[in-house]
Parts: C-alpha cells; structure tokens; sequence
C-alpha cells in the first residue's frame, strides 16, 4: 500500500539521512520514478524533505524532524528487532513487510538509545544463509499469489482450495481446513485437516491456491508447537522403519544419533567403540547415514545393508581405479603426452 511505503521512505531518511532516489527504490522495491512521486506527496503533506543537487546530492529530512508511528517502548522494541526473523517471514510472504516493520521498531526507540538498536543489529545473527560448513541453508520459493492466498484463509479461518503436487503424483485439487503455518529451516509448511484427518503440506508444493468463503471447521485456539510436535511424531512413526546394529567410533556417536530416529540400545564394544542399536525412517535413510560416516562406523546388520553399502563403495573405488589407470596410461612421467 502506498501510505505504508510513504511511511517506510519517512523511516528510511530519518535513520540513515541522506539517500539517494536509486537507493530509496532499491530499500522499498519500487522504481526511481515511484521514489519521486512520493517525495512529491510527501512535500505536499508538509513533510520537510528536500533534495541535495551535485555528486554526493540525494533526497533528506530537515534536522530534528519527528514522527511518532508506534508506542512501544524500548525494552519492547528491542526485543522485536532481536526476534524478528526475515527467513521466517520471507517462507510466509512477509518479506517486505518485516521490513518495514523493523523501520519502525527503531524509530521508536529514544534519541539515545538508537545506536544501541543498530548495534544489536550488526552483533546478533538469526539463521544465517550458510553454516560452518559453507553449506548454503535452502530456502523454498513460493509464489507470492500461492502463499498470500493460504496465508489469508489461514488468518481468517476460511476453508482453503489447494492444487497440491505430492512425491510422485499428479496434482489434485484438495479442499482442506486450514489450522496454522509452520517454518523450519527455511521450509514452509500449511498444517491442516482434509475430511477430519490430519494433513500437513509443504508450501513448495502448492501450485495455486484460493480462500474459499465458507468457515474453516477447526478449533477456535490451537497450540501451534503442540500439533507440530504431534505431527512430527506421526511422521516419524510412520514409513517402513529399519533397525540397524552398528559399531560407531565413540568421536562420531552424536553424528549417528542426530540422524536416527531413535536408539534401542548402546553399549561399547571390546575395541573401544560403541556397539549401537538404531532405528531409521526407511532403507534409504539407514544407507545414506551409515555412509556419511564413511570408516567412522561399520554396520553389522542386517546384512542386505551391509552389501547395499559394499556395492556402492566397490563401485566408486572401481571408478577411480579406471580414471586413474587411464590418466596414468595417457601421459608420461612428467605429465606430457605420451608418443605412440
């Protein structure tokens, strides 16, 4: 809306004074021409803001210019701008809006008390894009009109009608009973019921949605961390789980733990490693955790596991051994090309 832009670029001059028309459209996602017409409407309304000319020239306010946009005090405020996670909000379509509130948070801050606002912000870090290990944390992209649609039956309790692709199937539309948003690791999921059962959905996989008019049948409060966990329960529950037994090095146990599901029995082995019971979602993920360990864990059964892993070993050291031999065959001692 343009009144809550308006209010935005009054925000972005206060708190950073001078700014360029190319920055202001770049902070408020709008174009330069935008940017002008509302310097425009601005000055209209009595707003003293004026432009610098020359290389270092950009729109201002005049010193001392305040507004008064909210009534939280400073503790409150500072806590809001700790708390408020763009990742979260971005999965959910809030992306812009987070934005602008954090403008606002920090204008309502006392004088003295603004540098401390902004060095909260440079010394607390909340879900970075990577972790320790460069690994980029992937956030799924949502088309605005998808989740604004779920986000909007979602708020005002209104049935929700989805185009739905699930693993391995064709899209169907599903009407469902929205009951709340959830976002994990930068993952987006619609928690709801379909017919009186449970369901939960991935927003990725949400091809289109439309708020329907007719009431949600839903309770009229939910605990939302309770139904995730009961869900996550569920979820673990089910699939074809397989037990494993498998010795681990002791450096490693956690690693192993972290992936399973749960663990039926530990107890350490004559060598000094551990001998553990373990059960996963399925075959799939028994093999993929045992192999993230590499010589760091060796499992003892079932045995199809022990050869599913074997095979892939054999496998990959067979095609090193080929690409070794040919690069070997093909040059000569100093890496030239070798004569016929």
């Amino acid at each position: 809306m343009r009144a809550d832009r308006l209010v935005s670029l009054v925000l972005l001059l206060r708190q950073r004074g001078r700014l360029t028309a190319a920055t202001l459209a770049r902070e408020l996602e709008v174009s330069t021409r935008t940017v002008l017409r509302d310097i425009e409407a601005l000055s209209a309304a009595g707003v003293p803001v004026y432009a610098e000319r020359g290389r270092h020239g950009g729109f201002a306010l005049l010193q001392g210019f305040r507004t008064d946009l909210t009534g939280l005090n400073h503790d409150e405020a500072l806590a809001l701008l700790v708390a408020g996670s763009r990742r979260g909000a971005q999965a959910f379509g809030l992306g812009s809006a987070l934005a602008s509130a954090m403008l606002k948070v920090v204008d309502a801050l006392p004088e003295g008390h603004r540098d401390t606002a902004a060095g909260v912000a440079q010394r607390l870090l909340i879900d970075p894009e990577i972790d320790l290990l460069s690994r980029r944390l992937v956030t799924e992209e949502v088309p605005d009109t998808v989740v604004t649609e779920v986000r909007r039956a979602v708020l005002a309790g209104h049935r929700l009608r989805i185009h739905y692709k699930a693993v391995d199937q064709p899209p169907k539309w599903r009407t469902v009973d929205p009951i709340g948003l959830v976002t994990v690791r930068g993952q987006g999921y619609l928690l709801a019921t379909r017919s009186g059962a449970d369901r939960t959905y991935r927003l990725s996989r949400i091809l289109a949605a439309e708020e329907l008019a007719e009431p949600a049948q839903r309770p009229d409060r939910v605990d939302l961390d309770r139904v995730w966990q009961e869900r996550s329960t569920q979820f673990r529950a089910g699939g074809d789980q397989v037990t494993v037994l498998v010795r681990v090095n002791p450096a490693r146990r956690e690693h192993l733990v972290s992936t399973a599901l749960a663990v039926r029995a530990e107890e350490p082995d004559t060598d000094g490693w551990l001998r553990l019971e373990v059960t996963f979602q399925d075959s799939r993920h028994a093999e993929w955790a045992l192999w993230q360990l590499a010589t760091d864990a060796e499992a003892l059964a079932p045995q199809w596991l022990r050869t599913t892993l074997h095979d892939r070993a054999t496998a990959i050291a067979t095609r090193y051994e080929a690409s070794s031999v040919a690069q070997v065959g093909g040059h000569g001692a100093d890496g030239a090309r070798a004569g016929p």
